[in-house]
């Protein structure tokens, strides 16, 4: 069979065509996995493979626009279940002023260099304001992947991601309001009245689901998982609904879907079964852009796209870190919550997209923006990974941008009272936790590291000398009061020590004994071949929780009669 029969079965029945452009994002998936890519990279290369240039099988239209506006409306659904204002409010004004800050100076000076590119003035300022949102699901995927969600940096970038978000709401609800207000100029103000009347109405809807309904249906529908699944695609495909019907988009009405679901105990499991389903469905979108654009208009703008990737990898988080530098915090921290902005989102595309459903752009300026999106995805996720790196290679010359010489930093190791402690104990969770009890009801002297701002104010409270850092940082290992203690007990996993790819406990070691460390140092690990990696690179006392435990527990078990 050769390739023009092979295209032309696969035009005469769908589900023929459905298998092909599955196996086909499979295949690239796989590739992407291997390769350390997340997996909205490989969506948008596979959009383009399939798509008119490559291989040209994407004849279904209709059918996969439809599962694109579906997993559209589900992506604002958990965007909206996950607007955790709580934690930008805990974060304070470094979350919102970062995130504003970032949002305006990127969008102001993307917008420039549009223009100096001979860009239009409507293509420009929608490019420059494309390049202001960073990617929610990456970020978090890649700071969970490192156990480094609950620290100070991580916290940070989270927040103004967050804000970020709130942005993406304000700027598709003014496209909503141009693209109508467009429709007929003669009534534009009675246009745009109208959509002020139906957004109070969708809000008014939104409010009284929250107070009367949300927290009884739930209650009834959590209790089958099943249920709880086909509940949530049917609420958020029902005000995504709703929001057409009204006049605004189905985006907007699927956003006000999560945040109607936000305050419900039930969040985090609708999230768990949604996010997949998620994944699945924006394949389709981007396999939707991909049948609309050839890749010739990808070689068209490469010049622009180089200059345009190269400002969100270096100039956003060089924004990020001015701002956080005039707040007063650390170059380190800036500039491990800069490079989560070093790449466009999914986001980013829609929000183009949008822009050409209202004739406000063409296909290049979409082919544009997804090229830029290929190389900083691609990039930033390497960027963020060996971040810590990054920082040790550079940190002489990032040291300029602390403005207020990291006063901001939650209590650094000098200003700790100057106690001598027998032993430091680094990673204050579960297993840490017990350990730091005991020894403190034995009347030993105890210093508490930990990087999570809760946990060392939670010891903080109980007056157990305690240090905020990341024991990972050089700078901040050297203020520890290492002389004296006997014994360094790191309880914390290897990933948590801030590097995803080579195992750190090895500079670690040889870091305590250049600061003046002469005492024995104790490591908790998961499984054997980890403890015998460590006993080779001279740990004294190998603690290994889960065997431990269970040794004790036979013990106790073989000596009661």
């Amino acid at each position: 069979m050769d390739y023009d029969a092979f295209t032309e079965m696969l035009r005469a029945n769908a589900f023929f065509e459905l298998t092909a452009l599955l196996a086909i994002t499979a295949l690239i998936s796989f590739i992407g996995h291997f390769l350390r890519q997340p997996v909205i990279v490989s969506f948008i290369i596979a959009g383009l493979v399939l798509g008119p240039s490559v291989l040209d099988i994407v004849h279904s239209s209709d059918n996969i626009a439809l599962l694109a506006q579906l997993g559209i409306a589900i992506l604002l659904f958990l965007v909206g279940l996950k607007l955790d204002l709580s934690l930008i409010k805990s974060m304070g004004k470094v979350a919102v002023a970062t995130g504003i800050g970032q949002v305006v100076f990127t969008s102001v000076i993307g917008l420039g260099i549009c223009l100096a590119l001979g860009f239009s003035l409507v293509s420009a300022i929608y490019v420059g304001v494309a390049l202001t949102f960073s990617s929610t699901i990456i970020i978090v995927k890649m700071l969970s992947d490192k156990r480094e969600v609950d620290s100070l940096h991580g916290r940070i970038a989270i927040g103004f991601l967050i804000v970020q978000d709130i942005v993406v709401v304000i700027a598709m609800v003014i496209l909503s309001a141009m693209g109508i207000g467009e429709q007929q100029d003669s009534n534009v103000w009675y246009r745009l009245g109208q959509i002020l009347l139906s957004a109070l109405a969708m809000i008014a809807i939104t409010v009284l689901f929250i107070r009367y309904w949300a927290d009884y249906i739930l209650r009834h529908v959590a209790k089958s998982s099943e249920l709880l699944l086909i509940f949530a695609v049917a609420l958020a495909a029902a005000f995504a609904t709703a929001g057409q019907l009204f006049g605004f988009s189905k985006e907007l009405g699927g956003l006000l879907a999560g945040i109607a679901l936000a305050s419900t105990p039930y969040r985090e499991a609708i999230i768990t079964r949604l996010a997949s389903l998620r994944d699945f469905l924006l394949l389709f979108f981007f396999i939707s852009l991909g049948s609309h654009f050839e890749i010739g208009l990808l070689a068209d703008q490469l010049l622009p796209a180089i200059v345009l990737s190269l400002f969100v990898l270096i100039g956003n988080p060089l924004i990020v870190m001015v701002i956080m530098g005039f707040m007063g915090y650390r170059s380190r921290t800036s500039f491990l919550a800069g490079l989560t902005v070093a790449q466009i989102s999914e986001f980013s595309l829609i929000f183009i997209a949008m822009g050409i459903s209202l004739g406000h752009l063409n296909n290049e300026a979409l082919g544009l923006v997804t090229l830029v999106g290929l190389v900083t995805i691609a990039l930033s996720v390497y960027m963020i990974s060996f971040s810590h790196q990054l920082y040790e290679r550079f940190s002489g010359w990032l040291k300029v941008f602390e403005f207020a010489g990291g006063r901001q930093e939650l209590h650094s190791p000098d200003d700790s009272p100057p106690t001598s402690p027998e032993i430091i104990v680094c990673g204050a969770g579960n297993y840490g936790s017990e350990i730091i009890e005991r020894l403190l009801r034995a009347n030993k002297r105890v210093a508490v590291v930990d990087f999570n701002p809760e946990i060392y104010r939670q010891w903080l409270s109980k007056n157990t000398l305690s240090y905020f850092g990341d024991i990972s940082d050089v700078e901040f290992l050297s203020h520890l009061p290492l002389q004296d203690a006997r014994w360094f007990v790191a309880t914390l996993p290897r990933d948590a020590l801030g590097r995803r790819f080579e195992d750190p406990r090895r500079q670690l070691f040889s870091n305590l004994v250049k600061f003046g460390f002469t005492g024995r140092i104790a490591v908790a690990v998961n499984n054997e071949k980890e403890a015998q990696t460590l006993k080779k690179l001279g740990v004294d006392l190998i603690l290994q929780p889960y065997c431990d435990a269970a040794e004790q527990a036979a013990r106790l078990l073989s000596d009661t009669p």
